[in-house]
């Protein structure tokens, strides 16, 4: 029992440690975005609103899962 707790313990820092990451992602692709936008680069957008998305979508999975538990 101990050791089920003891990896409760161990997925919910991970999945803390996760988010934050990708908090700081989603903060340097808003950033690429904005410059994106104001260069007029079409390229550059897309990949920017790519990335964003798949963010997005494990931000979710995430929440999701915290939620589960």
């Amino acid at each position: 029992m101990k050791q089920v707790m003891n990896q409760a313990l161990k997925a919910k820092e991970v999945e803390k440690h996760r988010t934050a990451v990708l908090r700081l992602e989603m903060d340097y692709e808003l950033a690429t975005l904005y410059e994106a936008m104001a260069e007029q680069n079409d390229e550059k957008k897309n990949r920017c609103k790519q990335r964003l998305e798949r963010i997005r979508q494990e931000l979710l999975r995430l929440k999701g899962f915290a939620a589960a538990n």
